[in-house]
Parts: structure tokens; sequence; C-alpha cells
């Protein structure tokens, strides 16, 4: 791994910035109104509270992210330290959140758009203008992200950021007086704790593009420092923009018998504090510059959800966590386009009832979950991998049973939990909502997996070539793949499922033999008793065989165990019976011993080359075979020869 850096690739540091300060800054112009609803005078708290819980949160994934160098976040990290099942589960969760997010951003949008047009702030009109949103966004990212992308919304990011900091300038000089503040709190009933802690978990809204930055590990050049420099600008960032605005917004429309009037302005919240400036003139101007760059910076917002969501779909398809169809990649692009055109969809279907608190709350559940599940990886991972190079370190660490345990991570952990367990407790749309995304989930994932008899909680992976669907004719339509058990098992599966995969659906197909060889010694017969842990490597073998061929459009894989006296001959004959049309063999290394081939070892061309069984494959098979293996030096308990004498 580059210790310098997340990856090799030309984005960095800025890159970073950008995407996550998109969904920061879009979130301040959706969930200012829904948070003053319910935070009223504690609004700014609640902000400032958000901001220390983010800047927590943001070392966890910036931890996580430069450990293991692979796109998505908080599912990457709980893969490493529990397994797949636990994975699954934080992916799901993010699922729903960039659904819920791109929604949420495309109504808000139209919503600013309105002070330009009323019409497309409600109605039908609001409806149309919401789906060519998310139209848009789809299209842009079945694109995919390029660097001049990340250069304009880096564009956008620093003139939002200067029009958020205008305003907090402005409205602290024009209306900040701390009776305005203070007066109107009445703590324990003008807000209740429960609101307060309802808010808070409210705004982790923002958070999500921690994760979208998580999917572009792998893509970065990003070295320690940075990271460090990431953080703080992001973290000092949240701090001062979200308090400062929510200061101003509850100064300048202040609480007045436990209402706020944000509460009328809930769908587009900033428009309706800078309309209160002062002359008129001023509030003019800001109100179409708000109204714009706020429209802008959510589509934005958007658009960033949605790289999140491709790539976190991406991860999930090639660990076979979803069906292989929904992570399919377009042919020239090789983004995963049907998931993002399934995602498009479902964002319109959420868009139509026009509830943003109802949206938000059901994003807060599966946020909070992904959080917690983040934190707790974090720290089981310093232990359970101490020795891995970490490109950054969450700092504040104490040494607790033998291991770093990293205080800021714990923080949020416990922080997590408790938003968390309050948002089931007290909000009934993100209890059952949430709760029935994830229980579909998990019924999703489990009946997958058995049906293609893959174990639920170990890694099975495929390669990006086998979501990719490319027209050809298939060469062969049966072969024959002996499983060694190694790390060569998936390079010939894939080489014989790229041979066998299909032209079309009209195609009847292909199948892949695999086959696992027990070699019985002659002091044994035939049918002698085997071990259970044999039986159990070759179930196992088999397994992730027929999952990795069957990723390949219209490969089906048969799996059996043959038991013979010796490997090239059971190949043979196996192939002979089954009548396949090409066997696809690991050629297993020549033996070492000198003297030629009488003695096994060294002697004709061919014996420079490969082994015994191999040699005889390729001798009496009565089909093609096609030969696949890697270098002598990289493959499994290579031997280095011995200088002659």
């Amino acid at each position: 791994m580059n210790q310098a850096g997340l990856g090799r690739r030309a984005l960095g540091a800025p890159t970073l910035f950008a995407v996550i300060w998109t969904s920061l800054a879009s979130a301040i112009y959706f969930s200012l109104g829904v948070i003053a609803e319910r935070a009223l005078g504690l609004t700014p708290l609640v902000f400032l509270l958000a901001g220390l819980f983010f800047a927590l949160t943001a070392m966890t994934y910036v931890e996580g992210a430069s450990l293991h160098q692979e796109r998505s976040g908080s599912t990457v990290f709980a893969r490493y330290a529990f397994n797949e099942l636990w994975s699954f589960v934080a992916g799901w969760a993010i699922l729903l959140d960039f659904l819920i997010l791109i929604a949420v951003t495309s109504l808000s949008a139209t919503n600013y758009l309105a002070v330009f047009w009323e019409p497309l702030g409600s109605g039908a009109v609001e409806t149309v203008a919401c789906v060519a949103i998310i139209g848009y966004v789809a299209v842009r990212n079945i694109r995919g992200f390029s660097a001049t992308r990340a250069k304009r919304v880096g564009a956008l990011v620093i003139a939002d950021l200067a029009l958020q900091a205008l305003i907090v300038v402005l409205g602290l000089i024009l209306f900040f007086q701390p009776d305005v503040l203070l007066d109107p709190i009445e703590l324990g009933t003008s807000p209740s704790w429960g609101d307060v802690v309802f808010a808070l978990t409210l705004a982790t809204v923002a958070f999500t593009g921690l994760e979208s930055a998580s999917g572009l590990a792998g893509e970065l050049r990003v070295g320690r420092a940075a990271l460090r420099r990431l953080i703080t600008s992001a973290a000092g960032s949240v701090l001062v923009i979200y308090t400062g605005i929510a200061l101003v917004a509850v100064t300048a429309l202040p609480v007045t018998d436990g209402r706020s009037p944000l509460e009328d302005e809930v769908e587009a919240p900033v428009v309706g504090v800078v309309e209160v400036f002062d002359p008129a003139w001023l509030a003019d101007a800001l109100t179409y510059v708000v109204a714009a760059l706020a429209a802008v910076t959510l589509v934005a917002a958007a658009n960033s959800a949605m790289l999140g969501l491709s790539r976190l779909a991406y991860s999930l398809a090639t660990n076979r966590q979803i069906p292989q169809r929904l992570g399919r990649l377009h042919p020239s692009r090789a983004t995963p386009f049907v998931v993002i055109l399934i995602a498009a969809a479902l964002a319109i279907v959420l868009v139509l009832p026009q509830d943003l608190e109802f949206l938000v709350g059901i994003y807060a559940f599966g946020a909070l979950l992904a959080f917690t599940l983040a934190h707790l990886s974090i720290i089981v991972l310093r232990y359970r991998e101490p020795q891995l190079t970490r490109p950054y370190r969450i700092p504040l660490s104490v040494r607790v049973r033998g291991g770093s345990l990293p205080l800021p991570a714990v923080v949020g952990l416990v922080v997590s939990v408790v938003l968390l367990a309050s948002l089931v407790l007290f909000h009934d749309a993100a209890r059952f909502v949430g709760a029935g995304w994830m229980l579909a989930g998990l019924v999703m994932y489990v009946g997958y997996r058995r049906v293609r008899d893959m174990p639920l909680f170990e890694r099975v992976q495929v390669p990006e070539a086998a979501l990719r669907r490319e027209a050809q004719r298939a060469e062969f339509g049966s072969i024959l793949v002996p499983i060694l058990g190694n790390a060569l098992d998936d390079d010939i599966v894939q080489t014989a499922g790229r041979l066998a995969a299909e032209e079309g659906e009209d195609d009847e197909g292909a199948t892949i033999e695999a086959i696992w060889i027990f070699e019985v010694p002659m002091s044994l017969p035939i049918d002698a008793r085997l071990p259970d842990e044999q039986l159990k490597r070759a179930r196992t073998a088999l397994a992730r065989a027929k999952a990795v061929g069957e990723e390949y459009e219209g490969v089906q894989v048969a799996t059996a165990t043959v038991r013979a006296r010796r490997a090239g001959q059971a190949i043979c004959d196996e192939a002979r019976r089954r009548g396949v049309e090409a066997i696809v063999l690991a050629a297993e290394e020549p033996s070492r011993i000198r003297g030629g081939a009488r003695l096994g070892g060294r002697g004709g061309p061919l014996d420079n080359y490969v082994g015994e069984a191999t040699k005889y494959v390729l001798q009496k098979a009565p089909c093609r075979v096609i030969l696949t293996a890697p270098p002598a030096e990289a493959m499994p308990d290579a031997v280095e020869e011995p200088p002659a004498p």
C-alpha cells in the first residue's frame, strides 16, 4: 500500500472536501427549518453539537478509508471488522440514505427555484421539475465522475462557502442580541428535551458526504498531512457556518410563544432568513443569489449522493451482497447504470408525498445505524489489525488490554447509539419504515446467498469483468474446471466464465463443470472415508467456484467431487464421460527433481513447464485444453529451484 496516500490517481484532498461539503452545504438549505421547528431557541446549540459529532465521525471515516482503500465506507469497515452480513447491513442502511438524500435535495431545489417562478414550488409543476432534476443526476452519474466535474464542484463549494459566510457576518451584525436569543428558551419546556434530541438526530442528514467521499478511496492521492488538514478544514467549516447561520436564523426570526417563524419557511428556510435583512435592496439581492446558488448546490448534492450510491452498489455487487444484475456495468462508461436507473425511479417515488420531515427522519435512521457500525468497526480493527499501516490514525488513543483504543471513536459510538435509540423510540416513520427497509434487505441477502450456495458470513468477490454485459458468442458450451482450493481457482473459473459467456438472452447459455478430485492412495480402498477437514475444504472451494462462475451472463456452474488414484487420469475420464468441449486447467509446476522425465522431473520440452498431472491431461484429453497459470514465483507453495551443483 502506498503509505503516503489513499491511492494512485489524480484526484486529491480538494476533491474530497468538495464532495463532503456539497452535502454539508445543501443540508443547511433544507434542514434548518425542520430542525428549528423542534429545537426552537436551542437551534444554534444543536448545530454546534452536530458539528462536533461530525468531527468525530470524519476522523473515523478517514482512518477506515485510508486503512482499507476500497470503494464505500462503513460497509468496508464492517467487512474487515466483522463479516459480510454486518457489511451488508451497513451498506443497505446507507443505500436508503442516498436514496432519500437524492429525493430531498431535488425537492428542496425546486422550492428555491420557486423564487424565480412560483409554480415550481408546488403541485404538478414541482413534481415535473423534481423528475427532471433526478433524471439529470442519473444521466450525469451514468457518464461517470471526471476531473473536470470535480473542478466545477470545487468552484461551487468556494462560492457557496463565501455566500454562507457573508450571510453569517451580515446577519450577526444586523440582528444578533443575546436577550433575543436567550429569553424564549425554557429548558425542558420550550423546547422539550425530547425535541432537542430529535433535532440533533435530524442534523446528521449532512453526514452522508462522508460515505460519498469514502466511495472515492482508491482513486485519490492524499498524504497524511493533507488528511489531517481535510478533517480540520471540514470540521471547522461545519462548526462556523452551521452555528453561525443558526444564530442568525433564531435572532432574525426569533421564537415567539413557543413557535419559530421558520416553520412557515421550512421548504426554503435560508431564503426566509435573508428576506428580513435590511435595507430592502440587500434583502432582495440576497434572496435571488441564495435561491440560485442553493438550487445549484442542492443539485450538486444530489449528484454526490448518486455518486456514493453507485460506488456502494458496485462494492455490494462485486462482493455478491446484491444480485449481479443490479450491479451491471455500462459497457463503455463502466458505471453501474442499472442500479442508478433504479435509484432514480425510487427517488421519484419518494418525492411524490412532498413531506420533508418524514424523509429526513427516515434518513437519520439509516445514517445513525451506519455511523454506529463505522465507529464500532474502527475500534475493533485497532485490535484485529494492529499491524497494518494507517496513513491516518485517530488521535487521542489510549492503551487498553494490549491495544490502542481511539477515544474519539468511542465517544462517536456512544453518541450514535443514544441518538439511534431515541429516534427508534420517538419517531414512528423511522421505526417502521427504517426497520422495514432493513428487514427487506436482510431477506433479500439471505435468500440470494442461499440460492447461490454462498456462505452468509464469508466474502465472495468477483471481478469487474463479471459485471459487464459485452456481447460475445460462446466459444464453448460446456467446460470442465478442476478446482484446486487455492488462489488459482478464481483465475481459472474467470477464464472459463469469459469463454462460456453467452451472446444474448436467446442463447441457451453454457455450463461450467467444476470438480474437486480426491486422490486416494493405493494403500486405501477407493471408497475409504475422507477426513472431515478435506470435505469441508472441497465444499467451500466448489461453492466459491459456483459463485464466481455464475456472475457471467448465461453461465451455469455444476459442482461435483470425484475420487481417483491419479488426478490427471480422473480429469480426462470426467471430460470424456461428461462430453465437455474444453478443459480449463491451472497447470501445476513441474517437479524440481533433476534427472529427466523418467524420475518425474525435468526432461523433455513439455516437462520444463508443467507437472505430471497437467502433462497427462495435455496428452490424453478428449477435447481442447486451456492452461492458465501465473508465473512460477506467484504460484502457491512455489519452491525455488536449487542451484546446479
